[in-house]
């Protein structure tokens, strides 16, 4: 393994790429934050609607720009993640490339490494969670593994710290030019060079790499060699199809187990397990997540502690009640409508500061005082959930049901991040394999789904009444199931497969807790909080110009058929500029007791189901055209409003809330 030189390294300040690529949860976040010191700086890659991270490090006086690809299995994408980590390594040249590998899985992992040493990039492999493969017997020989793969081999444990030291030292003393060659059988190795032998044009892989890669019918490249070669792609693409056409049967399978044989022959007498050891208590934990007689009741547990008790009674409820009872009711509400009696002399001026939908007094009221709190304690149990690795535990639990309502489980990411902000999870379906999952999730998402903020007012309203809470949650987890298994059956496209990395179950740590919720809290500041003023201005408006009480008129009638009082008009309007707007319009209704107990369970239930915010409207108009997305909006008007409906009967009939 190669170490820091002694000798002082002569400083630059030219700034280089450092690329992290690897399967999904093999700790590559990590990494990316122990090498920049920032969990995360995301942004869109350009032209599409998968996230980033990117960051800086300084080694020995050389800069390096580190970015944290999408999670990819093979150089061959399947998804729009791996087609974008795929070419973000072709497009972007990097100077180092770390191919991050998860140790108790190398035998399935290195393949790619493999592929990524074919095609001449870069190469360092940080063998990761080496701890945890300790702990299962396996054993390493790093010198002699490096010697196979002619590349710098690392072992860490990034999590505990261990490794960091090496990894920088092996990217200061990186040599470009070591790399091993690998020969597939002879039959195929023919194939390959003819192939290859086309290939006249300038690439950013070797064409070896590229050929294999066009032999699997890699679209993308293969649009990319046309451009290169111009007229010689009719040569290139002669001899492909003919390859392809005779080996039509078994290619795929041929290269896959060539590359399986290869792996075995550098991993021999380098990687060794012992006698197993008896699992852990992480072990044992992991596996009760999974299977459905104990993951649903632990899933249970969650949510009450989590949400319910968590956000809904200490955040919705003993925060909110110091905030908005306390603080604005008693202090900042009244000196500033004091000011506001003594300086602000024309009326309008007056109505949007202090008005009934004045800035203070309800935007920043309603953001800081009611939202804030809710939305804080959220992303603070969200990111603990996230970082203990309880999510991908989730998605193999509820894989079966999501199968019933044309998903699969690794659409429980969305649907997830959907509790924290609909419009965020909207675009995480870009992730989704196809077509039809990314319609499903997204009209679910629309429907049944309610925002952190939403999420957190409607607990803290529905915990004071006794069976209101319990009535909400079967109706969404009914309309939610129901939609999604008639969906499955009518919207038209291909089923997909289901695979996803099972990272270790751990604590969570409190450093990555803190940052993932202060960037999150970042988020709502910068882009949330500043909709709230808005919403104010255009409410006061609305007001002054009349067109807020035309609009309320409208309701109206639909309020009565709900058996709502017509005030709670002006909690639907709310929300379709913000979710959790309109729910702290239901918080402020029922806290002056305008709604009973059957009242504040449908207006709860029909606001839920109600249209998504403009947010989440727009972005489903940018990822699924206009005429899918107001199709969505259309029936999740309707349904809302018939689901609202019937409940209130239902509930009249009954008694149960009375």
């Amino acid at each position: 393994m190669k170490c820091c030189p002694e000798t002082p390294v002569e400083i630059s300040w030219s700034e280089r790429k450092l690329f992290l690529v690897g399967n999904p949860n093999v700790g590559k976040s990590v990494l990316f934050n122990a090498l920049t010191g920032a969990y995360t700086t995301v942004s869109n890659y350009p032209g599409t609607s998968v996230e980033i991270s990117r960051g800086e490090c300084e080694l020995h006086g050389v800069r390096y720009e580190v970015l944290d690809t999408p999670g990819m299995y093979s150089l061959l994408p399947i998804t729009e993640e791996e087609r974008v980590a795929r070419d973000i390594l072709l497009q972007e040249r990097p100077d180092v490339v770390l191919h991050v590998i998860d140790a108790r899985n190398i035998e399935r992992m290195l393949p790619m490494t493999l592929q990524l040493i074919e095609s001449g990039l870069p190469l360092i492999l940080v063998i990761n969670i080496m701890d945890e493969a300790e702990r299962l017997g396996l054993k390493f020989d790093l010198p002699l593994l490096e010697e196979k793969l002619g590349i710098p081999v690392v072992g860490a444990a990034v999590r505990r710290k261990r490794g960091l030291k090496e990894i920088r030292a092996a990217i200061v003393g990186f040599d470009p030019q070591q790399r091993a060659a690998f020969s597939y059988a002879a039959d195929l190795e023919r194939d390959i060079s003819r192939v290859a032998s086309c290939l006249t044009g300038a690439y950013a892989i070797d064409p070896r790499a590229l050929s294999l890669l066009l032999l699997q019918r890699d679209e993308s490249l293969s649009e990319m060699v046309r451009k290169v070669e111009g007229d010689n792609y009719a040569a290139v693409e002669g001899a492909v199809n003919e390859i392809v056409f005779e080996r039509r049967v078994d290619l795929h399978l041929r290269i896959s187990l060539e590359r399986k044989r290869i792996c075995k022959g550098v991993l021999e007498g380098a990687f060794s397990q012992s006698e197993e050891q008896s699992p852990s208590w992480g072990d044992r934990l992991s596996a009760l997540t999974m299977n459905p007689w104990t993951g649903f009741p632990l899933l249970l547990a969650v949510l009450y502690f989590g949400l319910y008790q968590f956000v809904g009674h200490f955040g919705a409820g003993t925060i909110v009640d110091f905030l908005e009872g306390h603080l604005f009711g008693a202090y900042i509400n009244p000196w500033v409508i004091a000011l506001s009696d003594k300086y602000l002399t024309w009326p309008w001026l007056y109505e949007l500061m202090v008005g009934e939908y004045g800035i203070i007094t309800l935007g920043v009221r309603y953001a800081v005082a009611i939202v804030l709190p809710i939305v804080g304690t959220f992303f603070i149990a969200f990111s603990m959930i996230e970082d203990s690795g309880y999510f991908p535990r989730l998605a193999m639990l509820v894989d079966r049901i999501f199968k019933r309502i044309g998903l699969n489980g690794r659409a429980v990411i969305p649907i997830v991040l959907g509790f924290g902000c609909d419009t965020m999870a909207t675009i995480v379906t870009r992730t989704l394999e196809t077509r039809r999952e990314r319609v499903i999730a997204t009209l679910l998402l629309a429907l049944a789904i309610p925002c952190s903020a939403q999420l957190g007012v409607i607990l803290g309203l529905l915990s004071a009444a006794p069976g209101a809470l319990l009535v909400w949650s079967l109706c969404l987890l009914g309309i939610f199931l129901l939609i999604g298994f008639l969906s499955a059956r009518l919207v038209p496209g291909e089923r997909p497969m289901f695979y996803m990395e099972i990272p270790p179950l751990r604590m969570p740590q409190p450093r990555n807790v803190l940052v993932k919720t202060l960037t999150r809290m970042q988020w709502y500041f910068m882009e949330i909080f500043p909709l709230f003023i808005i919403a104010s201005v255009l409410l006061v408006v609305g007001k002054l110009t009349g067109v807020l009480a035309w609009l309320v008129s409208l309701l109206e009638p639909v309020m009565h058929l709900l058996g709502l009082p017509s005030e709670v008009a002006a909690a639907f309007i709310f929300g379709f500029f913000r979710r959790d707007f309109g729910a702290a319009g239901l918080y402020d209704l029922q806290t002056n007791g305008l709604l009973n107990p059957v009242q504040l369970t449908v207006a709860a239930v029909t606001l839920t189901l109600f249209v998504p915010c403009v947010a989440q409207f727009l972005v489903m108009k940018k990822e699924r055209g206009w005429r899918t997305s107001v199709g969505i909006f259309v029936i999740v008007t309707l349904l809302a409003f018939t689901v609202g409906f019937g409940l209130n009967r239902l509930l009249l009939l009954t008694g149960i809330l009375a």
